[in-house]
């Protein structure tokens, strides 16, 4: 086992003329984490997941996937992909055995019978006569079973009424705690990330902004509201600055005490991704113990 689930040096994947979705992505995911992957649509987020899953090539720089490169590691890894790919002509009895077939040995048919179940299917109906959400959940069937070291999931639950969702996150986060598996997944609900994970990647504008375990993130910044301007607050990184009514609130990363007069209070979540999104041009942060170490890349 490594204690790296996946590693980025200087990653950057070009479509040709479709532009480059990633470039210079650098950023350690260590083993174990329930990492949430957020950005606007368009920064990278499903190329990156795909990259890591074995299906994309980097045009430039290095990715390496539980201490290996992808493809070495595919038998490891489960991927859940926005369209969730699935044999349309197969029933959904025959799709679980396939997965069985395909995974000897490790085939957790327990997992993946009961999320099946759960969702009240059908065994006999085909693929192709199931509702998106219910796609969905043999999808994330499949991808319990194998019971894979790494688990990247793209956009998991967006097909799902929020009774599912909740149900499933459930039963997702449980096999996690239980296997040690590390999941990564995309999503713009950032409630339903802030109470399931541990760790962030915010991808914007191809590369990572903000990177590492979400207390410590939110911990290194402050949120400050008074009607001073927003120039008092230059010994300070200011990642954001709004006008609101006759003062000033602002996202920033402290450099000492705040003087003047200011009330400062810890950012929610949603508070710091927006403040970020918002502010392209705002310094990326890393936390320590999520930046790649170059010596340890591995070309894909």
């Amino acid at each position: 086992m490594t204690d790296t689930a996946i590693e980025a040096v200087a990653l950057g994947k070009s479509y040709g003329r479709r532009g480059q979705a990633l470039r210079a992505c650098s950023f350690r995911l260590p083993a174990g984490r329930v990492c949430a992957v957020v950005g606007p649509n368009g920064a990278g987020k499903s190329t990156l997941l795909a990259l890591a899953a074995g299906l994309l090539r980097p045009t430039e720089g290095s990715l390496t996937v539980l201490g290996t490169d992808p493809a070495s590691a595919r038998d490891r890894i489960a991927h859940v992909a926005q369209d969730k790919p699935l044999y349309p002509q197969l029933t959904v009895g025959d799709t679980l055995r396939l997965g069985a077939e395909l995974n000897p040995g490790r085939w957790d048919a327990r997992t993946a019978d009961r999320v099946v179940q759960e969702g009240g299917l059908d065994l006999g109906a085909r693929v192709r006569t199931l509702s998106g959400g219910q796609r969905t959940r043999v999808a994330l069937a499949l991808a319990l079973g194998k019971r894979p070291e790494l688990m990247l999931l793209d956009e998991p639950m967006a097909d799902l009424d929020p009774l599912a969702r909740h149900q499933l996150m459930g039963t997702l986060m449980a096999t996690a705690v239980e296997h040690g598996t590390t999941v990564v997944m995309s999503s713009h609900i950032i409630g339903e990330l802030a109470d399931a994970c541990d760790h962030l990647l915010l991808v914007s504008g191809g590369g990572i902004r903000l990177g590492g375990p979400i207390d410590d993130l939110v911990a290194a910044h402050t949120l400050v509201m008074g009607l001073g301007p927003a120039s008092d607050l230059a010994p300070h990184t200011v990642v954001e600055a709004r006008a609101t009514g006759r003062g000033t609130t602002a996202l920033i990363r402290r450099e000492g005490p705040v003087g003047g007069d200011w009330d400062a209070e810890e950012p929610s979540l949603e508070e710091l991704l927006l403040a970020h999104l918002r502010s392209p041009d705002a310094p990326p942060l890393l936390a320590p113990g999520t930046t790649a170490r170059p010596e340890r890349g591995v070309a894909a």
